[in-house]
């Protein structure tokens, strides 16, 4: 073979080949990987540091993380105290100055959206409360179309090649997001004024944007796993008002809402919570989808 012909055959496989992703990103939450996906597509590799089966605010910061934190390029997360057990360790201990906070490559959703649930007074004795507030801010999908244009912005600031693809890719997650909101609001109006009761504040994005109410909450304070007396204090509220369901995350012990719902006839319910938190639940799409689907069968 000639070198010319060389050349030619080496530059043919180069363009075959499929272009290498452009940014390593960590998210630190399923939801978030599930919307680097739905942005970036190819042009970045993305690792998710939590499952939906692990509680996000109690994450060990295990070798295994700590090697990937090293390597990214952009680390996005919740933010407002959600990972404040575990990310700062994991930030120091990465030694990657690029996703320390206040740098282009720590990206935190919280700052994109208007939290609820913000306390007056913050007091360690009120349990595990947010000063900022609630941090479950990716079930109000409305939420996802802003961090989405924020999330957008930074991957064409970080990779200014492709930063038109960035664009392109969060104008078409929105025209399908848009109406897919539109779609489950109409699907879920039954359930508006529906009472359920809660295992922490996991549901108070979706309880506001579905117009459900909390009728009691399993926790006697965030955070704080619900004893025997809170339980009977429960049980006892709900005699007087009754309630449709309990609701819980897959992280969350089964136990008091079983507990619960043994004593009183209501539907035990796990939601998915997040990508991955049930065989339904594969994308962001499908997360709303087999949601409002559990909801309105417990309703019945």
């Amino acid at each position: 073979m000639n070198k010319t012909l060389a050349v030619l055959c080496a530059c043919a496989a180069l363009a075959a080949a499929p272009a290498a992703a452009a940014l390593n990103v960590m998210a630190c939450e399923p939801e978030w990987a599930s919307l680097i996906r739905e942005l970036a597509g190819d042009r970045a590799e993305v690792f998710a540091a939590t499952t939906a089966r692990q509680d996000p605010h109690r994450i060990e910061a295990r070798p295994a993380l700590l090697a990937r934190a090293r390597r990214a390029d952009l680390l996005v997360c919740t933010g407002a105290e959600l990972e404040i057990g575990w990310l700062p360790l994991l930030q120091r201990e990465s030694g990657n100055a690029a996703i320390q906070p206040g740098r282009p490559g720590y990206f935190e959703a919280a700052q994109f959206v208007a939290l609820i649930d913000k306390p007056a007074v913050v007091d360690r004795a009120m349990g595990d409360v947010h000063a900022a507030g609630n941090p479950h801010l990716h079930l109000d999908p409305r939420n996802l179309l802003k961090v989405a244009e924020g999330l957008a912005a930074r991957f064409a600031a970080l990779d200014p090649p492709n930063a038109a693809f960035y664009a392109a890719r969060q104008r078409e997650f929105a025209a399908r997001m848009q109406p897919a909101i539109a779609r489950w609001r109409s699907d879920g109006a039954a359930l508006e004024g529906v009472r359920v009761v809660v295992h922490h504040k996991s549901w108070s994005y979706l309880v506001a944007w579905l117009g459900l109410e909390v009728a009691a909450d399993l926790e006697p304070k965030p955070g704080i796993e619900p004893s025997a007396v809170h339980l009977a204090q429960v049980l006892d509220k709900l005699k007087a008002e009754p309630a449709k369901m309990v609701l819980r995350t897959p992280y969350q012990s089964p136990r008091g809402s079983r507990w619960i719902a043994e004593r009183t006839g209501i539907p035990d319910v796990e939601l998915p919570y997040t990508v991955g938190g049930s065989d339904q639940a594969r994308d962001l799409f499908s997360l709303f989808d087999d949601t409002l689907a559990k909801l309105k069968a417990a309703a019945r």
